[in-house]
């Protein structure tokens, strides 16, 4: 199948998805879906997704959440998941043919442009999926556009880098043999740009949503999906904030100290269930006014 053509506002996003960060998502969905599932579950419960439910799933990945939203709004309800990555769309195809599930369909392409059926969704629904617009403002926008009056939004994104040990302890950890980039502004596209519930909710209000809430999850995770100490360094060396250090070609020469710094720190966190470490997300939700 041809990927989508990185064009647009979103462009870099789109080549960074299909390029680097897709096949590895693809390569590990099982340790990653089982890491995050519980609090995809928790915001989908906040959704209060129903039978014979219209839902929209933004940036829905290797098709985890779509699959699961399908079997909630049953046989009546339709599930349409977007991403940008087409590797990953071809694995949420490929599950849901194997499933047998027929009312969850998959479309690559960018929510933040892409031209929705006006007011035909009940509920936009995202698990980490909307922390990457360049314009999140447009991005709401054309969501709020494709839900139907009095239609609701839920998503699941990060608190900040500082309030989530999982992954702030490896890069202070990698931090002691490299030199750590400047961070991103705050508002650039990644995991943390809706850290800031005031930018959220500005975001949102814009957008033309009201009943706004943010409500904090704080749940402890199974780093890695529950897996051994090596695996999950290894793990965490190709997935977040300390990935994205190590690409750069020069700290390749010290790998090895980094893997043996970052085994050194989750190595008090190793439980029977695997390494287990503290996680803050906000579930954001809100209603199309």
């Amino acid at each position: 199948m041809p990927g989508l053509e990185a064009h647009g506002p979103n462009a870099e996003q789109i080549k960074y998805w299909n390029e680097q960060a897709g096949p590895k998502w693809v390569a590990l969905q099982a340790l990653l879906d089982t890491q995050i599932e519980p609090l995809g579950r928790r915001a989908m419960d906040s959704a209060g997704v129903l039978a014979d439910t219209r839902v929209l799933d933004v940036g829905c990945g290797c098709g985890q959440t779509s699959l699961e939203l399908a079997r909630r709004v049953g046989s009546s309800g339709e599930v349409t998941g977007i991403d940008i990555s087409t590797v990953m769309l071809e694995r949420a195809r490929q599950t849901a043919q194997e499933l047998g599930v027929r009312n969850a369909v998959f479309l690559n392409a960018d929510a933040q442009t892409y031209a929705f059926p006006p007011a035909r969704s009940d509920v936009v629904f995202s698990r980490f999926g909307v922390m990457f617009f360049v314009d999140a403002d447009a991005a709401f926008a054309n969501l709020h556009h494709a839900l139907r009056p009095e239609g609701r939004v839920a998503f699941v994104c990060w608190r900040s880098l500082f309030d989530n040990p999982w992954l702030l302890v490896p890069m202070m950890a990698a931090a002691s043999h490299i030199q750590l980039p400047p961070p991103p502004a705050p508002d650039a596209p990644g995991p943390f740009s809706l850290a800031d519930p005031e930018r959220v909710r500005g975001i949102l209000s814009r957008a033309g949503f009201g009943d706004i809430v943010l409500d904090e999850l704080n749940e402890t995770l199974s780093v890695g999906g529950g897996a051994g100490l090596d695996q999950t360094v290894d793990f965490l060396l190709q997935m977040g904030p300390t990935a994205a250090v190590l690409r750069d070609p020069a700290n390749a020469a010290a790998l090895p100290r980094i893997i043996a710094a970052v085994r050194e720190a989750l190595a008090p966190f190793l439980t029977p269930q695997g390494v287990r470490m503290p996680s803050a997300a906000w579930i954001v939700t809100a209603r199309r006014l």
